[in-house]
C-alpha cells in the first residue's frame, strides 16, 4: 500500500523547514479533545481485513489484516511509500481507506491527554519511515503492537498478526 496514494490519508510527521529558527509544522489539525481524565483515555485497535478470504479463515485464527490505533478519536496507522520519510499516517477512526473495517478492540488506557499523544506519535513516526515498511518484519500491525504496548502497557491480540509470524518463521526456508 502506497502512503499518500489514497485521498483521506494526513502524514503525522512534521515538516521540518530549512534554518535553525525553523518553527515545526505540521500537515494535520490539532488533536481532537476527548472527555475523559488523566489515566482514563481508552486506546483502540482497529482491524480491518485485507482480503475478502479473512471471511472463510477467521473463525481458525488465521487472516490477512491491516491495523491502526485509535486515541482521542484519532486513529494512527502505518503504511509504505518509496521516500525515506515516515509512513505513519492519520485517518478517522474505522474509517481506513481501501480496508473492510473488522473490529474494535479495546487495548487499555492511556494517561497522555490528546497535545501529549501527539507529540508521542510524531516521535515514534520518525522510527517506521515508509521505506522501511515490509509484509513480514515491519508491517501496519507491527507499528500498533509496539505503539499500544507504550501508551498501555498491554499487548495487541496474536491472531492480528499472526501470517506474518509465520512467514517469518518460513523465511529461511524460501529460495
Amino acid at each position: 500500500m502506497a502512503l499518500g496514494s489514497k485521498k483521506g490519508w494526513k502524514s503525522i510527521v512534521p515538516l521540518r523547514l530549512k534554518g535553525k529558527s525553523a518553527p515545526r509544522f505540521c500537515l494535520f489539525p490539532k488533536a481532537k479533545s476527548a472527555n475523559y481524565g488523566p489515566g482514563n483515555t481508552p486506546v483502540y485497535l482497529n482491524v480491518y481485513d485485507l482480503t475478502p478470504m479473512n471471511g472463510y479463515v477467521y473463525w481458525a485464527g488465521l487472516g490477512i489484516f491491516h491495523s491502526g490505533v485509535e486515541v482521542h478519536g484519532v486513529e494512527y496507522a502505518f503504511g509504505a511509500h518509496d521516500y525515506p520519510s515516515s509512513g505513519v499516517f492519520e485517518v478517522e477512526p474505522r474509517q481506513c481507506p481501501g480496508f473492510k473495517f473488522r473490529k474494535s478492540i479495546f487495548i487499555g488506557t492511556t494517561c497522555l491527554d490528546s497535545t501529549q499523544v501527539r507529540e508521542f506519535m510524531e516521535r515514534q513516526a520518525a522510527s517506521y519511515n515508509g521505506d522501511t515498511y515490509h509484509l513480514i518484519v515491519k508491517n501496519c500491525n507491527h507499528f500498533c503492537k509496539d505503539i499500544c504496548y507504550k501508551l498501555t502497557g498491554k499487548k495487541i491480540p496474536k491472531w492480528v498478526n499472526r501470517l506474518a509470524k509465520l512467514g517469518n518463521l518460513l523465511q529461511p526456508y524460501a529460495t
